[in-house]
Protein backbone atom coordinates (compact mmCIF):
# COMPACT_ATOMS: atom_id res chain seq x y z
CA UNK A 1 0.00 0.00 0.00
CA UNK A 2 3.16 2.21 0.98
CA UNK A 3 5.00 1.57 -2.41
CA UNK A 4 1.22 2.40 -4.66
CA UNK A 5 1.13 5.63 -2.14
CA UNK A 6 4.74 6.94 -3.19
CA UNK A 7 4.20 5.90 -6.79
CA UNK A 8 1.11 7.87 -7.36
CA UNK A 9 2.98 10.70 -5.36
CA UNK A 10 5.65 10.59 -8.45
CA UNK A 11 3.16 10.68 -10.92
CA UNK A 12 1.46 13.42 -9.16
CA UNK A 13 4.54 15.32 -8.79
CA UNK A 14 5.94 15.05 -12.22
CA UNK A 15 1.96 15.94 -13.88
CA UNK A 16 2.84 19.27 -11.68
CA UNK A 17 6.22 20.24 -12.68
CA UNK A 18 6.10 19.20 -16.12
CA UNK A 19 2.68 21.19 -16.29
CA UNK A 20 3.97 24.10 -14.63
CA UNK A 21 7.25 23.88 -16.75
CA UNK A 22 5.55 23.69 -19.74
CA UNK A 23 3.00 26.61 -18.92
CA UNK A 24 6.19 28.72 -17.85
CA UNK A 25 8.27 28.27 -20.43
CA UNK A 26 5.91 28.80 -23.01
CA UNK A 27 5.14 32.55 -21.26
CA UNK A 28 8.56 33.33 -20.82
CA UNK A 29 9.20 32.42 -24.74
CA UNK A 30 6.46 34.77 -25.17
CA UNK A 31 8.16 37.38 -23.39
CA UNK A 32 11.28 36.91 -24.87
CA UNK A 33 13.01 35.61 -21.53
CA UNK A 34 14.45 31.78 -22.88
CA UNK A 35 13.34 28.67 -20.99
CA UNK A 36 15.97 28.10 -18.68
CA UNK A 37 14.37 31.50 -16.97
CA UNK A 38 11.17 29.72 -17.31
CA UNK A 39 12.04 26.34 -15.64
CA UNK A 40 13.71 28.42 -12.89
CA UNK A 41 10.47 30.27 -11.94
CA UNK A 42 7.74 27.76 -12.40
CA UNK A 43 10.19 25.46 -10.00
CA UNK A 44 10.29 28.28 -7.09
CA UNK A 45 6.70 29.03 -7.64
CA UNK A 46 5.62 24.98 -7.13
CA UNK A 47 8.10 24.05 -4.33
CA UNK A 48 8.38 23.78 -0.88
CA UNK A 49 8.80 27.80 -0.46
CA UNK A 50 5.93 29.58 -2.14
CA UNK A 51 3.23 27.34 -2.91
CA UNK A 52 4.12 23.21 -1.77
CA UNK A 53 2.85 21.55 -4.27
CA UNK A 54 6.09 19.78 -5.01
CA UNK A 55 8.67 18.62 -2.30
CA UNK A 56 12.05 16.82 -1.63
CA UNK A 57 13.99 18.78 -4.11
CA UNK A 58 17.02 17.31 -3.01
CA UNK A 59 15.90 13.54 -4.36
CA UNK A 60 14.80 15.06 -8.05
CA UNK A 61 18.33 16.98 -8.10
CA UNK A 62 20.24 13.44 -7.85
CA UNK A 63 18.14 12.77 -11.08
CA UNK A 64 17.92 15.84 -12.70
CA UNK A 65 21.67 15.99 -12.97
CA UNK A 66 21.70 13.74 -15.64
CA UNK A 67 20.80 16.17 -17.69
CA UNK A 68 23.86 18.61 -17.17
CA UNK A 69 25.71 14.85 -17.23
CA UNK A 70 24.30 14.80 -20.77
CA UNK A 71 24.93 18.53 -21.48
CA UNK A 72 28.54 18.04 -21.31
CA UNK A 73 28.07 14.92 -24.00
CA UNK A 74 26.91 16.89 -26.28
CA UNK A 75 29.10 19.71 -25.58
CA UNK A 76 31.98 17.15 -26.20
CA UNK A 77 30.46 15.66 -29.38
CA UNK A 78 30.71 19.61 -30.65
CA UNK A 79 34.53 19.38 -30.45
CA UNK A 80 35.22 18.07 -33.97
CA UNK A 81 39.06 18.75 -34.18
CA UNK A 82 39.02 20.35 -37.31
CA UNK A 83 37.26 23.05 -36.12
CA UNK A 84 39.09 23.65 -32.74
CA UNK A 85 42.15 23.72 -34.24
CA UNK A 86 40.64 26.65 -36.89
CA UNK A 87 39.19 28.65 -33.37
CA UNK A 88 41.82 27.65 -31.26
CA UNK A 89 43.23 31.24 -30.72
CA UNK A 90 39.36 32.38 -29.26
CA UNK A 91 38.48 29.55 -27.01
CA UNK A 92 42.16 29.03 -25.40
CA UNK A 93 43.16 32.44 -25.92
CA UNK A 94 39.93 34.96 -25.38
CA UNK A 95 37.64 32.42 -23.28
CA UNK A 96 40.82 31.78 -21.28
CA UNK A 97 41.23 35.26 -20.52
CA UNK A 98 37.60 36.06 -19.77
CA UNK A 99 37.10 33.18 -17.95
CA UNK A 100 40.19 34.13 -15.68
CA UNK A 101 39.67 38.01 -15.42
CA UNK A 102 35.83 37.82 -14.67
CA UNK A 103 36.16 34.87 -11.98
CA UNK A 104 39.11 37.32 -10.00
CA UNK A 105 36.93 40.70 -10.48
CA UNK A 106 34.10 39.15 -9.50
CA UNK A 107 35.56 37.14 -6.20
CA UNK A 108 36.80 40.88 -5.64
CA UNK A 109 33.54 41.98 -5.72
CA UNK A 110 32.12 39.38 -3.06
CA UNK A 111 34.34 39.66 -1.03
CA UNK A 112 34.66 43.50 -0.67
CA UNK A 113 30.91 43.88 -1.21
CA UNK A 114 29.35 40.96 1.04
CA UNK A 115 32.33 40.26 3.14
CA UNK A 116 32.53 36.58 2.75
CA UNK A 117 35.90 34.80 3.58
CA UNK A 118 38.62 34.58 0.75
CA UNK A 119 37.48 30.41 0.25
CA UNK A 120 34.12 31.19 0.19
CA UNK A 121 34.23 34.59 -2.59
CA UNK A 122 36.45 32.27 -4.74
CA UNK A 123 33.60 29.30 -4.32
CA UNK A 124 31.22 31.98 -5.17
CA UNK A 125 32.92 34.73 -7.61
CA UNK A 126 33.94 31.99 -9.84
CA UNK A 127 31.25 30.59 -10.57
CA UNK A 128 30.00 33.66 -11.59
CA UNK A 129 32.24 33.58 -14.24
CA UNK A 130 30.08 31.67 -16.77
CA UNK A 131 27.47 32.68 -18.58
CA UNK A 132 24.48 30.93 -19.65
CA UNK A 133 25.06 28.92 -22.68
CA UNK A 134 21.20 27.63 -22.61
CA UNK A 135 20.15 31.14 -22.84
CA UNK A 136 22.97 32.99 -25.35
CA UNK A 137 22.92 30.30 -27.85
CA UNK A 138 19.39 30.39 -28.86
CA UNK A 139 20.06 34.56 -28.93
CA UNK A 140 22.67 33.86 -31.43
CA UNK A 141 20.62 31.43 -33.91
CA UNK A 142 18.01 33.34 -33.32
CA UNK A 143 18.87 36.41 -34.89
CA UNK A 144 20.90 34.81 -37.40
CA UNK A 145 24.63 35.55 -35.89
CA UNK A 146 26.01 31.94 -35.14
CA UNK A 147 28.18 31.75 -38.17
CA UNK A 148 29.42 35.37 -38.37
CA UNK A 149 32.96 36.42 -36.24
CA UNK A 150 30.88 37.92 -33.69
CA UNK A 151 28.55 34.77 -33.30
CA UNK A 152 31.64 32.46 -33.47
CA UNK A 153 33.69 34.75 -30.56
CA UNK A 154 30.42 34.33 -28.49
CA UNK A 155 30.48 31.01 -28.83
CA UNK A 156 34.14 30.45 -27.81
CA UNK A 157 34.03 31.66 -25.03
CA UNK A 158 31.05 29.82 -24.07
CA UNK A 159 32.64 26.77 -24.96
CA UNK A 160 35.90 27.40 -23.17
CA UNK A 161 33.24 28.04 -20.31
CA UNK A 162 31.71 24.70 -20.37
CA UNK A 163 35.18 23.28 -20.44
CA UNK A 164 36.28 25.10 -17.12
CA UNK A 165 33.60 23.53 -15.22
CA UNK A 166 35.84 20.56 -14.64
CA UNK A 167 38.72 22.49 -13.43
CA UNK A 168 36.38 24.60 -11.13
CA UNK A 169 34.78 21.50 -9.91
CA UNK A 170 38.06 20.45 -8.95
CA UNK A 171 39.05 23.83 -7.61
CA UNK A 172 35.91 23.92 -5.67
CA UNK A 173 36.27 19.96 -4.50
CA UNK A 174 39.82 21.42 -2.99
CA UNK A 175 38.54 24.01 -0.91
CA UNK A 176 36.77 22.04 0.64
CA UNK A 177 35.60 21.74 4.40
CA UNK A 178 33.77 18.68 4.72
CA UNK A 179 35.08 16.04 6.74
CA UNK A 180 34.27 13.10 4.62
CA UNK A 181 35.73 15.06 1.26
CA UNK A 182 38.89 15.05 3.98
CA UNK A 183 38.75 11.56 3.87
CA UNK A 184 38.95 11.07 0.53
CA UNK A 185 42.31 10.92 -1.71
CA UNK A 186 45.63 13.25 -2.07
CA UNK A 187 44.74 15.70 -4.89
CA UNK A 188 47.72 14.19 -6.60
CA UNK A 189 46.45 10.43 -6.59
CA UNK A 190 43.04 12.24 -7.98
CA UNK A 191 45.25 14.06 -10.70
CA UNK A 192 46.87 10.94 -11.47
CA UNK A 193 42.95 8.41 -11.66
CA UNK A 194 42.35 11.81 -13.76
CA UNK A 195 45.00 10.75 -15.87
CA UNK A 196 44.65 7.29 -16.31
CA UNK A 197 40.68 7.72 -16.41
CA UNK A 198 40.71 10.21 -19.44
CA UNK A 199 43.49 7.95 -21.46
CA UNK A 200 40.77 4.80 -20.30
CA UNK A 201 38.33 6.66 -21.89
CA UNK A 202 39.09 7.31 -24.80
CA UNK A 203 41.18 4.29 -25.86
CA UNK A 204 37.56 2.75 -25.19
CA UNK A 205 35.95 4.99 -27.51
CA UNK A 206 38.65 3.68 -30.34
CA UNK A 207 38.53 0.42 -29.69
CA UNK A 208 35.17 -0.25 -28.32
CA UNK A 209 32.66 2.46 -28.97
CA UNK A 210 33.35 2.86 -32.73
CA UNK A 211 32.84 -0.60 -33.57
CA UNK A 212 29.94 -0.95 -31.15
CA UNK A 213 28.27 1.99 -33.37
CA UNK A 214 29.20 0.20 -36.35
CA UNK A 215 28.00 -3.01 -35.71
CA UNK A 216 24.69 -1.46 -34.94
CA UNK A 217 24.94 0.71 -37.58
CA UNK A 218 25.02 -2.15 -39.85
CA UNK A 219 21.85 -3.64 -38.29
CA UNK A 220 20.15 -0.46 -39.29
CA UNK A 221 18.22 -0.72 -35.24
CA UNK A 222 17.95 3.48 -34.64
CA UNK A 223 16.43 2.26 -30.68
CA UNK A 224 19.50 0.41 -30.30
CA UNK A 225 21.51 3.17 -31.28
CA UNK A 226 19.72 5.26 -28.57
CA UNK A 227 20.53 2.70 -26.04
CA UNK A 228 24.20 2.48 -26.96
CA UNK A 229 24.30 6.29 -26.64
CA UNK A 230 22.83 6.41 -23.20
CA UNK A 231 25.02 3.52 -22.00
CA UNK A 232 28.04 5.59 -23.15
CA UNK A 233 27.04 8.25 -21.89
CA UNK A 234 26.08 6.98 -18.41
CA UNK A 235 29.27 4.30 -18.00
CA UNK A 236 31.97 7.02 -18.77
CA UNK A 237 30.19 9.23 -16.01
CA UNK A 238 29.66 6.06 -13.31
CA UNK A 239 33.62 5.28 -13.62
CA UNK A 240 34.47 8.94 -13.15
CA UNK A 241 32.23 8.51 -10.16
CA UNK A 242 33.92 5.19 -9.09
CA UNK A 243 37.13 7.15 -8.81
CA UNK A 244 35.85 10.19 -6.75
CA UNK A 245 36.19 12.14 -10.11
CA UNK A 246 33.37 14.51 -11.71
CA UNK A 247 30.58 12.32 -13.52
CA UNK A 248 31.10 15.80 -16.39
CA UNK A 249 34.79 15.13 -17.07
CA UNK A 250 33.57 11.05 -17.76
CA UNK A 251 30.68 12.50 -19.63
CA UNK A 252 32.30 15.27 -21.66
CA UNK A 253 35.09 12.70 -22.81
CA UNK A 254 32.94 10.42 -24.11
CA UNK A 255 31.22 12.79 -26.58
CA UNK A 256 34.61 13.90 -27.34
CA UNK A 257 36.22 10.55 -28.53
CA UNK A 258 33.15 10.16 -30.51
CA UNK A 259 33.19 13.69 -31.79
CA UNK A 260 35.24 12.85 -34.96
CA UNK A 261 32.90 9.49 -35.79
CA UNK A 262 30.63 9.26 -38.51
CA UNK A 263 28.04 9.19 -36.21
CA UNK A 264 28.05 12.42 -34.43
CA UNK A 265 24.74 13.95 -35.70
CA UNK A 266 22.63 10.75 -35.60
CA UNK A 267 24.21 10.54 -31.86
CA UNK A 268 23.73 14.27 -31.09
CA UNK A 269 20.19 13.65 -32.14
CA UNK A 270 18.99 10.02 -30.28
CA UNK A 271 20.85 11.98 -27.02
CA UNK A 272 18.53 15.46 -27.68
CA UNK A 273 15.57 14.61 -26.02
CA UNK A 274 16.69 12.79 -22.95
CA UNK A 275 18.92 15.88 -22.49
CA UNK A 276 16.23 18.75 -22.65
CA UNK A 277 13.93 16.67 -20.72
CA UNK A 278 16.38 15.98 -17.92
CA UNK A 279 18.14 19.88 -18.00
CA UNK A 280 14.46 21.40 -17.98
CA UNK A 281 14.08 18.89 -14.78
CA UNK A 282 17.58 20.41 -13.15
CA UNK A 283 16.47 23.91 -13.37
CA UNK A 284 12.97 23.06 -12.27
CA UNK A 285 14.88 21.29 -9.12
CA UNK A 286 16.78 24.51 -8.88
CA UNK A 287 14.11 26.54 -8.47
CA UNK A 288 12.54 24.47 -5.94
CA UNK A 289 15.98 24.76 -3.78
CA UNK A 290 15.48 28.68 -4.18
CA UNK A 291 15.06 30.04 -0.07
CA UNK A 292 12.54 32.62 -1.67
CA UNK A 293 12.10 33.84 2.46
CA UNK A 294 16.09 34.43 2.56
CA UNK A 295 15.80 35.95 -0.96
CA UNK A 296 12.84 38.22 0.53
CA UNK A 297 14.23 39.08 3.25
CA UNK A 298 17.66 40.89 1.62
CA UNK A 299 16.12 41.89 -1.80
CA UNK A 300 18.20 44.93 -2.14
CA UNK A 301 21.41 42.52 -1.73
CA UNK A 302 19.80 40.09 -4.13
CA UNK A 303 19.28 43.39 -6.92
CA UNK A 304 23.03 45.26 -5.99
CA UNK A 305 24.62 41.95 -6.32
CA UNK A 306 23.17 41.56 -9.93
CA UNK A 307 23.69 44.91 -10.80
CA UNK A 308 27.16 44.58 -9.91
CA UNK A 309 27.72 40.91 -12.01
CA UNK A 310 26.61 42.52 -14.51
CA UNK A 311 28.67 45.82 -14.63
CA UNK A 312 31.48 43.82 -14.04
CA UNK A 313 31.36 41.41 -16.68
CA UNK A 314 30.15 43.96 -19.21
CA UNK A 315 33.02 45.51 -18.32
CA UNK A 316 35.83 43.05 -17.91
CA UNK A 317 34.10 41.51 -21.40
CA UNK A 318 34.15 44.92 -23.59
CA UNK A 319 38.20 45.67 -22.82
CA UNK A 320 39.08 42.00 -23.57
CA UNK A 321 37.05 42.52 -26.64
CA UNK A 322 38.89 45.52 -27.94
CA UNK A 323 42.29 43.88 -27.00
CA UNK A 324 41.19 41.64 -29.55
CA UNK A 325 40.92 44.01 -32.10
CA UNK A 326 36.99 43.99 -32.24
CA UNK A 327 34.99 47.78 -32.77
CA UNK A 328 34.12 49.21 -29.05
CA UNK A 329 30.35 48.49 -31.10
CA UNK A 330 31.08 44.85 -31.03
CA UNK A 331 33.10 44.20 -27.94
CA UNK A 332 30.09 46.33 -26.15
CA UNK A 333 27.60 43.74 -27.43
CA UNK A 334 29.68 40.84 -26.46
CA UNK A 335 29.98 41.95 -22.93
CA UNK A 336 26.26 42.57 -22.37
CA UNK A 337 25.16 39.35 -24.56
CA UNK A 338 27.78 37.11 -21.81
CA UNK A 339 26.99 39.80 -18.74
CA UNK A 340 24.55 37.09 -16.81
CA UNK A 341 25.40 34.33 -14.73
CA UNK A 342 25.04 30.45 -15.97
CA UNK A 343 23.52 27.42 -15.16
CA UNK A 344 26.40 25.36 -14.02
CA UNK A 345 26.89 28.07 -11.22
CA UNK A 346 24.04 26.87 -9.72
CA UNK A 347 25.94 23.55 -9.86
CA UNK A 348 29.36 24.74 -8.62
CA UNK A 349 27.52 26.33 -5.57
CA UNK A 350 25.38 23.32 -4.60
CA UNK A 351 29.06 21.81 -4.39
CA UNK A 352 30.74 24.47 -2.47
CA UNK A 353 27.55 24.29 0.36
CA UNK A 354 28.05 20.59 0.22
CA UNK A 355 31.77 21.19 0.85
CA UNK A 356 30.62 23.63 4.04
CA UNK A 357 32.12 27.02 2.20
CA UNK A 358 28.91 28.83 1.84
CA UNK A 359 25.72 27.88 4.51
CA UNK A 360 22.96 26.86 2.25
CA UNK A 361 20.99 30.99 2.62
CA UNK A 362 23.78 32.50 0.95
CA UNK A 363 24.25 29.03 -1.87
CA UNK A 364 19.74 30.38 -2.21
CA UNK A 365 20.92 34.10 -2.53
CA UNK A 366 23.45 34.03 -5.39
CA UNK A 367 21.12 31.79 -6.88
CA UNK A 368 18.90 34.28 -7.44
CA UNK A 369 21.30 36.87 -8.05
CA UNK A 370 22.36 34.06 -11.53
CA UNK A 371 18.78 34.02 -12.33
CA UNK A 372 17.50 38.04 -11.99
CA UNK A 373 20.71 38.49 -13.90
CA UNK A 374 19.65 36.02 -16.31
CA UNK A 375 16.31 37.89 -16.60
CA UNK A 376 18.05 40.85 -17.32
CA UNK A 377 19.62 39.82 -20.60
CA UNK A 378 16.79 39.93 -23.23
CA UNK A 379 15.96 43.13 -22.24
CA UNK A 380 19.48 44.48 -22.36
CA UNK A 381 20.18 43.58 -25.58
CA UNK A 382 17.29 45.09 -26.88
CA UNK A 383 17.42 48.38 -25.11
CA UNK A 384 20.70 49.05 -26.71
CA UNK A 385 20.34 47.62 -30.32
CA UNK A 386 20.64 50.94 -32.05
CA UNK A 387 23.52 51.69 -29.63
CA UNK A 388 25.53 49.36 -30.24
CA UNK A 389 24.59 48.91 -34.15
CA UNK A 390 27.78 50.00 -36.42
CA UNK A 391 26.72 53.66 -38.47
CA UNK A 392 26.17 52.76 -41.85
CA UNK A 393 27.43 55.92 -44.10
CA UNK A 394 25.67 58.03 -45.96
CA UNK A 395 25.14 55.97 -49.74
CA UNK A 396 26.78 52.90 -48.83
CA UNK A 397 24.26 49.68 -48.46
CA UNK A 398 24.65 47.40 -45.10
CA UNK A 399 26.54 44.27 -45.80
CA UNK A 400 24.00 41.18 -46.22
CA UNK A 401 24.38 38.09 -44.29
CA UNK A 402 27.65 35.97 -44.90
CA UNK A 403 27.43 32.13 -44.68
CA UNK A 404 30.03 30.19 -43.32
CA UNK A 405 28.65 27.16 -42.76
CA UNK A 406 27.43 24.01 -44.78
CA UNK A 407 25.57 26.01 -47.56
CA UNK A 408 24.06 21.98 -48.63
CA UNK A 409 23.41 19.07 -46.68
CA UNK A 410 23.47 16.21 -48.91
CA UNK A 411 20.88 13.07 -47.72
CA UNK A 412 22.12 9.72 -49.37
CA UNK A 413 25.60 9.64 -50.75
CA UNK A 414 25.87 6.75 -53.08
CA UNK A 415 26.13 6.45 -56.47
CA UNK A 416 23.74 9.58 -57.54
CA UNK A 417 24.68 11.88 -54.22
CA UNK A 418 28.66 11.36 -54.97
CA UNK A 419 28.07 13.06 -58.31
CA UNK A 420 26.03 16.23 -57.02
CA UNK A 421 28.00 16.15 -54.07
CA UNK A 422 31.73 16.42 -55.87
CA UNK A 423 30.85 18.38 -58.43
CA UNK A 424 29.24 21.62 -55.54
CA UNK A 425 32.64 20.54 -53.66
CA UNK A 426 34.75 20.96 -56.60
CA UNK A 427 33.30 24.73 -56.25
CA UNK A 428 33.90 25.41 -52.82
CA UNK A 429 30.96 25.07 -52.03
CA UNK A 430 30.56 23.55 -48.29
CA UNK A 431 28.67 20.47 -48.15
CA UNK A 432 27.34 18.07 -45.15
CA UNK A 433 27.14 14.64 -46.12
CA UNK A 434 24.71 12.46 -44.51
CA UNK A 435 23.93 8.29 -45.11
CA UNK A 436 23.14 5.23 -43.32
CA UNK A 437 25.18 2.52 -45.27
CA UNK A 438 28.04 1.43 -42.74
CA UNK A 439 30.14 0.22 -45.84
CA UNK A 440 29.54 3.19 -47.83
CA UNK A 441 30.74 5.45 -45.37
CA UNK A 442 33.81 3.83 -45.12
CA UNK A 443 34.52 3.51 -48.58
CA UNK A 444 34.10 7.48 -48.71
CA UNK A 445 36.54 8.02 -46.00
CA UNK A 446 39.15 6.14 -47.67
CA UNK A 447 38.44 8.93 -50.27
CA UNK A 448 38.61 11.84 -48.04
CA UNK A 449 35.20 12.53 -47.99
CA UNK A 450 33.17 12.67 -44.58
CA UNK A 451 29.92 11.23 -44.26
CA UNK A 452 28.29 11.24 -41.05
CA UNK A 453 25.72 8.62 -40.35
CA UNK A 454 22.14 8.83 -39.78
CA UNK A 455 18.66 9.28 -41.38
CA UNK A 456 18.65 12.60 -43.01
CA UNK A 457 14.67 11.97 -43.38
CA UNK A 458 14.89 12.59 -39.51
CA UNK A 459 14.08 16.80 -38.16
CA UNK A 460 15.73 16.57 -35.79
CA UNK A 461 18.85 15.13 -37.20
CA UNK A 462 19.13 17.70 -39.93
CA UNK A 463 19.13 20.62 -37.46
CA UNK A 464 21.84 18.84 -35.96
CA UNK A 465 23.57 18.94 -38.98
CA UNK A 466 22.88 22.56 -39.45
CA UNK A 467 19.72 22.55 -41.66
CA UNK A 468 18.77 25.99 -39.89
CA UNK A 469 21.91 27.68 -41.33
CA UNK A 470 22.24 25.57 -45.05
CA UNK A 471 20.32 26.95 -48.60
CA UNK A 472 19.97 23.59 -49.71
CA UNK A 473 18.64 20.29 -48.39
CA UNK A 474 18.92 17.51 -51.65
CA UNK A 475 17.42 14.03 -51.13
CA UNK A 476 19.71 11.93 -53.11
CA UNK A 477 18.21 8.67 -51.90
CA UNK A 478 17.65 5.70 -53.92
CA UNK A 479 14.77 4.26 -54.21
CA UNK A 480 11.10 5.44 -53.74
CA UNK A 481 11.67 6.82 -50.31
CA UNK A 482 10.71 10.23 -49.70
CA UNK A 483 7.07 11.08 -49.23
CA UNK A 484 5.22 14.48 -49.35
CA UNK A 485 4.31 14.88 -45.80
CA UNK A 486 8.37 14.39 -45.40
CA UNK A 487 9.31 17.32 -47.04
CA UNK A 488 6.59 19.06 -45.32
CA UNK A 489 7.88 18.77 -42.39
CA UNK A 490 11.34 19.59 -43.71
CA UNK A 491 10.00 22.66 -45.24
CA UNK A 492 7.77 23.61 -42.23
CA UNK A 493 11.24 23.18 -40.07
CA UNK A 494 13.65 24.78 -42.47
CA UNK A 495 11.51 27.55 -44.21
CA UNK A 496 14.99 28.91 -45.35
CA UNK A 497 16.42 25.87 -47.37
CA UNK A 498 15.22 25.28 -50.99
CA UNK A 499 14.91 20.65 -51.53
CA UNK A 500 15.65 19.24 -54.00
CA UNK A 501 14.70 15.41 -54.60
CA UNK A 502 15.77 12.59 -56.88
CA UNK A 503 12.98 10.59 -57.65
CA UNK A 504 12.89 6.91 -58.71
CA UNK A 505 10.17 6.91 -61.26
CA UNK A 506 7.47 8.60 -62.90
CA UNK A 507 4.81 7.53 -59.79
CA UNK A 508 7.53 9.26 -57.40
CA UNK A 509 7.27 12.33 -59.94
CA UNK A 510 3.85 12.40 -60.08
CA UNK A 511 3.21 11.73 -55.83
CA UNK A 512 5.99 14.32 -55.38
CA UNK A 513 5.25 17.39 -57.48
CA UNK A 514 2.38 19.03 -55.27
CA UNK A 515 5.19 19.03 -52.11
CA UNK A 516 7.15 21.77 -51.08
CA UNK A 517 9.99 20.73 -53.04
CA UNK A 518 11.33 23.35 -55.66
CA UNK A 519 13.09 20.71 -57.89
CA UNK A 520 12.38 17.48 -58.61
CA UNK A 521 14.50 14.91 -60.92
CA UNK A 522 13.88 11.60 -62.18
CA UNK A 523 17.18 9.59 -61.48
CA UNK A 524 17.60 7.58 -64.94
CA UNK A 525 16.08 10.26 -67.35
CA UNK A 526 19.01 12.37 -68.38
CA UNK A 527 21.13 9.11 -68.98
CA UNK A 528 18.21 7.24 -70.53
CA UNK A 529 18.09 10.35 -72.84
CA UNK A 530 21.71 10.23 -73.57
CA UNK A 531 22.25 6.81 -74.61
CA UNK A 532 19.25 7.14 -76.94
CA UNK A 533 20.97 10.01 -78.56
CA UNK A 534 24.31 8.09 -78.93
CA UNK A 535 22.36 5.23 -79.71
CA UNK A 536 20.95 7.03 -83.28
CA UNK A 537 24.19 8.79 -83.52
CA UNK A 538 25.56 5.23 -84.00
CA UNK A 539 23.48 4.09 -86.50
CA UNK A 540 24.09 7.28 -88.96
CA UNK A 541 20.87 9.61 -87.59
CA UNK A 542 21.81 13.13 -88.97
CA UNK A 543 22.59 15.23 -85.64
CA UNK A 544 19.01 17.80 -87.09
CA UNK A 545 16.92 14.44 -86.63
CA UNK A 546 18.37 13.48 -83.28
CA UNK A 547 18.07 16.50 -81.77
CA UNK A 548 14.18 16.85 -82.94
CA UNK A 549 13.23 13.12 -81.47
CA UNK A 550 14.56 14.48 -78.35
CA UNK A 551 12.25 17.87 -78.51
CA UNK A 552 9.49 15.60 -79.45
CA UNK A 553 10.06 13.37 -76.71
CA UNK A 554 10.47 16.21 -74.34
CA UNK A 555 7.19 17.97 -75.01
CA UNK A 556 5.27 15.02 -74.95
CA UNK A 557 6.54 13.42 -71.65
CA UNK A 558 5.84 16.94 -70.14
CA UNK A 559 2.39 17.38 -71.07
CA UNK A 560 2.16 13.65 -70.26
CA UNK A 561 3.42 14.09 -66.85
CA UNK A 562 1.10 17.48 -66.43
CA UNK A 563 -2.00 15.41 -67.42
CA UNK A 564 -1.07 12.74 -64.36
CA UNK A 565 -0.01 15.30 -61.82
CA UNK A 566 -3.82 16.99 -62.74
CA UNK A 567 -5.38 13.52 -62.58
CA UNK A 568 -3.11 12.01 -59.96
CA UNK A 569 -3.43 8.95 -61.77
CA UNK A 570 -0.20 7.46 -63.35
CA UNK A 571 -2.44 6.06 -66.05
CA UNK A 572 -3.54 8.88 -67.31
CA UNK A 573 -2.71 9.91 -71.02
CA UNK A 574 -1.67 6.42 -72.19
CA UNK A 575 -2.92 7.44 -75.43
CA UNK A 576 -0.13 10.14 -75.87
CA UNK A 577 2.33 6.67 -75.08
CA UNK A 578 0.78 4.93 -77.84
CA UNK A 579 1.16 7.63 -80.31
CA UNK A 580 4.30 8.48 -80.23
CA UNK A 581 5.48 4.30 -80.71
CA UNK A 582 5.40 3.10 -84.46
CA UNK A 583 3.24 0.41 -84.21
CA UNK A 584 0.38 3.16 -83.19
CA UNK A 585 -2.48 1.22 -80.90
CA UNK A 586 -0.97 -2.03 -81.46
CA UNK A 587 -1.91 -3.61 -78.17
CA UNK A 588 1.20 -5.98 -78.90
Amino acid sequence: MHDAAEGVSMLRDGMILLGSGLAFVLLFRKLGLGATLGFLVAGAVVGPHLLGLVGDAESKMGIAELGITLLLFVVGLELNPTRLWRMKQEIFGLGLIQVVACGLAITAVVWGIAGFSVPAAFALGLPLALSSTAQVLPMLQSSGRMRTPFGERAFSILLFQDLSIVPLITIVAAMSRNPADANGPPGWLLAVYTVIAVAGLILAGRFLLRPLFRLIGNLGEREMFVFAALFTVIASAAIMEYLGLSTALGAFIAGVMLADSPYRHELEADVEPFRSILLGLFFLAVGMMLNLHAIAERPLFVAGMALALIATKTLVITLIGLAFRMTWRSALALGLLLSQGGEFGFVLFAQAQSGFLVAPEAASLFGAIITVSMATTPFLMGATRRFREEPVAKNQARAGPQADGANAIIVGYGRFGQTVGQMLLAQNIPVTLIDTDIEMIDIAGEFGAKVYYGDGTRIDLLRQAGAAEAELILFCIDGDQIEPDTLEGVHEAFPNAALYVRAYDRRALVKLKKSSAVYVVREVLESAVKMARTAMRDLGIAGADIDRAEDSYRSRDKERLRIQIEAGDIRAARTMVAEQQPWGNDPR
